[in-house]
């Protein structure tokens, strides 16, 4: 079948689907199977259209050894995303009908192997397990038009938890991406981007690896616990003795992320840190909050606040850091 083909058909599949839903013949909520069928549709429909696109670019549809494919070199899914269970259903489905989407590989000069994985690590662990070659567009890319293209692909599935997103904003800081390369692979502002790294700096890896991805549990819920994280005297050693029960190692993602919550919620523990708390104030209005104790200082900035503003401010922070360490150095020198 040919690409176009195959294009139209996504397309048609669809739209039966939803039409069907529209009309009265289904209900979108009580028949989670049809809605599972047409979100994996609708994601195999997003990867032809984004591989068509690398495809005019130029690239390449080529079959390599999976061997031959190194790691790249910033992650963007947990590594239980890959394990044997995880990957079970895409194995099979491999198996059965074939590779049905290319991945994307770069070329990598003196390295150990010639190849990079861009993005299809899923695919490409199956296509391990199974032995067979991985179908893949070579392309010459960038580090950064590399880490972009992995993060629009990323957008384009919308399966990465908030939690892994963070992690991937964060990989990419500490790798030395500039922000604005940060906010285009996660197609995101820079405020949300600060926030992600905030979080995924606050919250020890080893911890989180442990949590895992938590899927269901959104951003609203990770911001609380590390609220609840930063007040506790002893999170870690708390979070360690809930993660190595039996019943919770056994248990969900989004059932370790939970019980963690809870532990650290529990009256039992340590009280919070003495926190003082001040408004910002600018022409007599009240735009948000500093918030100091000994564990961090936060800024917050009221609702009424535009989005805009807050953009600004985050877009401005190196800015103002140069001019406080040149403040502070001009009063050493004094």
């Amino acid at each position: 079948m040919s690409r176009k083909d195959s294009k139209g058909l996504f397309a048609n599949v669809l739209g039966q689907l939803e039409n069907s839903a529209e009309k009265g013949g289904m209900q979108r909520s009580s028949s989670p199977h049809l809605l599972k069928v047409a979100a994996g549709v609708r994601q195999m429909q997003e990867r032809s259209e984004l591989a068509e696109r690398l495809l005019k670019d130029g690239g390449q549809i080529v079959d390599i050894d999976p061997d031959e494919i190194m790691e790249s070199a910033i992650r963007d899914r947990f590594d239980s995303g890959y394990s044997g269970a995880s990957i079970a259903d895409l194995v099979e489905s491999m198996r059965e009908h074939g590779q049905s989407t290319p991945g994307l590989v770069r070329p990598v000069r003196g390295a150990a192997k010639p190849f990079q994985i861009v993005f299809g690590r899923r695919r490409l662990a199956a296509a391990k397990l199974l032995g067979i070659k991985f179908k893949t567009i070579a392309r010459e890319l960038s580090d950064e038009d590399a880490i972009v293209l992995q993060g629009e692909e990323n957008s384009n599935r919308k399966d990465l938890s908030f939690i892994e997103r963070c992690f991937f904003a964060q990989s990419q800081e500490t790798a030395g991406y500039r922000r604005d390369v940060i906010c285009k692979s996660l197609s995101t502002g820079r405020s949300h981007i600060s926030e992600m790294i905030r979080i995924a700096t606050a919250l020890p890896r080893e911890i989180l690896m442990q949590i895992g991805p938590a899927p269901e549990i959104g951003r609203r819920r990770w911001l609380e616990f590390e609220l609840r994280w930063s007040a506790h005297k002893d999170p870690g050693h708390v979070a360690q003795l809930v993660l190595e029960r039996d019943e919770i190692q056994s248990s969900s993602s989004d059932l370790r992320f939970a019980a963690v919550f809870e532990a650290l919620s529990k009256a039992d523990g340590k009280p919070a840190a003495s926190s003082a708390t001040s408004d910002l104030i600018s022409h007599g209005l009240v735009l948000g909050q500093v918030q100091r104790s000994k564990s961090a200082s936060r800024l917050t900035f009221n609702k009424s606040v535009p989005t805009g503003f807050v953009d600004f401010i985050a877009g401005q922070i190196e800015s103002l850091h140069d001019q406080f360490m040149q403040r502070q150095n001009s009063k050493r020198g004094d």
